[in-house]
């Protein structure tokens, strides 16, 4: 169940999504969340200057493992505009942080790309739970989900 403090955070993803799309990037913005519900960390998309590794759930994964203890990061969760690509999960396990929840989902992302004529991702298009064991995962959350589809509508229109 999606809870109200849930949603106030995948709103903060949406904005960044939003604030990504506004510098040339695609629109993905994502939020770290403590256990006592302190944002830790926030980062939008930056991969436009050429460095496709640079999506805001890695960067928190990065920055989780510099700044937190195992146990805090088990603690946390990770809010999402959009699910993780495989090396972002990957990143996510490895660091063992706890909870994601995500606005839209891999599965309509690929929807989405395929109806807007845009080009197929160089990887994989597999779901979190595909790339980890055991994950606290949840989502899509479609009240969010059509926001992040019109944001993905104009970065991709002609």
């Amino acid at each position: 169940m999606i809870s109200e403090v849930d949603r106030k955070h995948l709103q903060r993803c949406v904005e960044l999504a939003t604030e990504a799309l506004e510098h040339g990037d695609q629109p993905f913005g994502s939020v770290l969340v403590s256990s006592s519900g302190q944002v830790l960390f926030e980062d939008r998309n930056r991969v436009s200057g050429g460095d496709r590794t640079r999506h805001p759930e890695f960067a928190i994964a990065r920055w989780a493992a510099e700044h937190l203890a195992p146990d805090e990061r088990a603690r946390a969760t990770v809010y999402t505009s959009g699910e993780h690509c495989p090396m972002c999960a990957a990143a996510h396990g490895w660091v063992g942080l706890g909870r994601i929840v995500y606005a839209s989902s891999v599965q309509q992302l690929g929807e989405w790309l395929v109806e807007l004529n845009a080009p197929a991702s160089p990887v994989r298009p597999l779901s979190i739970r595909d790339v980890l064991q055991d994950a606290d995962v949840m989502g899509p959350v479609e009240e969010f989900a059509g926001p992040i589809r019109q944001l993905h509508e104009k970065f991709y229109a002609p």
